[in-house]
């Protein structure tokens, strides 16, 4: 087993952790572009690929959100995952400056998940529509909408209605097809 204390010391931390061959490390949101600048920049560990950036809503939490950067290192073929906790009301720096591809990661989780990415240069919506309310990836999205959009013959137009949900004209059949 390898001792993590030693080979991460010089990475701002709370905790890491490692089982067979992954490495994450659990590290403050204030610290997230140091940890990853060292962990780029450093002779012994070369990460200077970031594959992913992953947003997870934790809802019922005192964190609301976990952020999850995976990256790997050509040189050693090591992986590792940093991640941050933080609540609705805070913000992440971004890492634009560090690696260029994150730039899309970080746009995709604004948009799905409101996380706000300060010095973004382009923070703007990437998957919805530019005039979408809310963000669809976040476990309090309503999973219905609250508008429907009808094409009605005699006016020859499309309408926005409010949405109706009838209970009383659906049908529950509780039998199994097959």
């Amino acid at each position: 087993m390898i001792n993590l204390q030693n080979i991460f010391s010089n990475v701002p931390k709370v905790g890491s952790y490692s089982n067979s061959n992954e490495t994450s490390l659990v590290v403050l949101t204030k610290y997230v572009v140091a940890a990853i600048k060292i962990l780029k920049s450093h002779v012994g560990f070369k990460y200077n690929l970031l594959t992913c950036i992953t947003g997870v809503d934790l809802m019922l939490n005192s964190y609301r959100f976990l952020i999850v950067y995976e990256l790997l290192s050509l040189n050693f073929n090591s992986r590792i995952k940093i991640k941050i906790f933080l609540n609705q009301v805070n913000f992440v720096l971004s890492l634009c400056t560090v690696f260029v591809n994150s730039n899309w990661y970080e746009r995709e989780i604004w948009d799905l998940f409101g996380i706000f990415f300060a010095f973004h240069t382009d923070l703007r919506r990437i998957l919805t529509d530019y005039g979408f309310e809310g963000h669809p990836l976040r476990k309090d999205f309503a999973v219905s909408g609250y508008v429907e959009v009808c094409y009605y013959e005699s006016q020859k137009k499309v309408i926005l209605e409010p949405l109706e949900l009838s209970q009383e004209m659906r049908i529950f059949t509780f039998q199994l097809p097959w």
